[in-house]
């Protein structure tokens, strides 16, 4: 049987299959990377300091890397199919801009210098919170702009607006105060290094929210493909499933940057790596997203600790290059 007679659920569950595969690969080697270089997790099993470390900074690490770009992933496929456009990404609402500036006047205001490795859980929690409330308060201020999520290109050009409003008054704020400049350095290149079994909770606790309703929705984005006309004859009501697809979206993005700052390309990757394979109904896409965000961001957290050890390299710089190569050559692939 050849690849043009294989039935498309063939291909997509030989795809989850392989990304089940290598997220388990990926947190063998998560659990074995530090900043000493690799070493076997085997050894840390008879307990004292190594059992500690990977328990305790590893694994946490590891999962929450995951768990991340699973909900980028899953926001990203949810973004391309309600705009309709596969350059949609999960910060076009202002999320990413809304959650900057919140963490940002947080510095400022409390006159902390530090984002979060050496500051206290009650600081480091009340931060998380900040970016969270920062993230959806910036969907809502799209929402108000665009007057709900009716329209789609004014839905767009509201969340482009807003992002680029917040966004300049968070670099205004980072040039006001050099400490706040230095501090959110961490937040705006994306930083796994910091998640812990709480993030994890919450990482875990948002995706299984928001995957069981994206799922539910899918039916809206398969008939969004055929254009509004089709949902409306559908019997579908858009305005509502269109607020519906916007607040899957808000939340995935949101818990996602509030724990692990602004991760870039990944949510815009992962549903074009799958969508050859799982082109026939967007839940198969959404679930499919979901897996191969969460095995990019931690391929690339792995990556961070391990190439430049005992350093580390911000990981939303390495997604940022590695993304934005896997797009400039997809783009000269197609033109070619």
């Amino acid at each position: 049987m050849n690849s043009h007679t294989r039935p498309p659920w063939l291909d997509w569950g030989v795809l989850c299959a392989v990304l089940g595969v290598l997220t388990l690969a990926l947190l063998v080697l998560g659990l074995g990377v530090g900043s000493t270089g690799w070493h076997s997790p085997l050894a840390s099993w008879q307990g004292g300091p190594e059992w500690q470390i990977l328990w305790d900074i590893r694994l946490p690490r590891t999962l929450g890397a995951w768990l991340v770009g699973a909900l980028l992933g899953l926001a990203g496929a949810v973004a391309q199919g309600l705009f309709r456009n596969p350059l949609a990404e999960p910060y076009l609402l202002g999320s990413s801009s809304g959650a900057a500036l919140a963490v940002a006047l947080s510095l400022v205001l409390l006159g902390h210098t530090t984002l979060m490795s050496d500051a206290g859980w009650g600081w480091r929690f009340g931060l998380t919170g900040a970016a969270f409330v920062g993230a959806v308060g910036g969907v809502l201020l799209t929402l108000f702009l665009a007057r709900g999520a009716a329209h789609t290109m004014r839905l767009l050009l509201a969340g482009v607006v807003v992002g680029v409003v917040l966004g300049a008054l968070t670099s205004l704020l980072m040039v006001w105060s050099a400490d706040v400049w230095r501090a959110m350095q961490t937040f705006m290149l994306g930083n796994t290094g910091l998640l812990g079994w709480p993030a994890c909770g919450v990482l875990l606790w948002a995706w299984l929210m928001v995957m069981p309703i994206a799922l539910m929705l899918s039916r809206v984005l398969d008939a969004l493909t055929l254009g509004e006309d089709t949902v409306r004859s559908l019997g579908i009501p858009l305005g509502w499933a269109r607020t519906a697809l916007v607040a899957v979206l808000a939340l995935a993005t949101a818990a996602a940057v509030a724990q692990a700052g602004l991760v870039a390309f990944v949510g815009l990757a992962a549903p074009h790596l799958v969508r050859r394979h799982a082109q026939t109904r967007h839940a198969a896409l959404l679930l499919a997203s979901s897996l191969m965000g969460g095995v990019l961001l931690q391929a690339a957290d792995v990556l961070a600790r391990w190439l430049i050890a005992p350093q580390e390299i911000p990981v939303g710089v390495l997604t940022a290059v590695l993304g934005g190569g896997y797009l400039l050559w997809l783009m000269h692939r197609r033109v070619s």
